[in-house]
C-alpha cells in the first residue's frame, strides 16, 4: 500500500505519496507555515488522485535535522495509508 507522507521543513509543508518502484512521486506544496488541516490534505491527495484508505489516518512523528544531534532543528512528519483514485489500491 501507497504511503503519503506530510513534512515540515524550512518553514513549509510539502505533501507526496512514495510509491514503491517510482522516482517521481507525486507531490504537493503547501503555502505557509502553519500545518495543513485535514480537510486541506484531503483536498491535495484528491488532486493528486489519491485517498486515505479505509479507517486510514495520519500519525504523527519528529525527526532531527542532522543525526544524533539533541541541538538540531526538528522536522515533523506525518504518514497515513493511502489508495490511488485511478484503478484502486497500490
Amino acid at each position: 500500500m501507497a504511503r503519503a507522507h506530510l513534512v515540515h521543513r524550512n518553514g513549509g509543508w510539502r505533501l507526496f505519496v512514495a510509491l514503491p518502484c517510482g522516482r517521481n512521486w507525486p507531490t504537493h506544496y503547501f503555502v505557509g507555515a502553519v500545518a495543513p488541516t485535514v480537510q486541506e490534505r484531503s483536498q491535495a491527495l484528491t488532486e493528486l488522485n489519491y485517498a486515505l484508505a479505509e479507517n486510514g489516518e495520519w500519525s504523527w512523528t519528529e525527526d532531527s535535522e542532522q543525526l544524533d544531534d539533541s541541538a538540531s532543528s526538528v522536522i515533523l512528519i506525518a504518514v497515513a495509508p493511502v489508495v490511488s483514485m485511478v484503478g484502486g489500491a497500490l
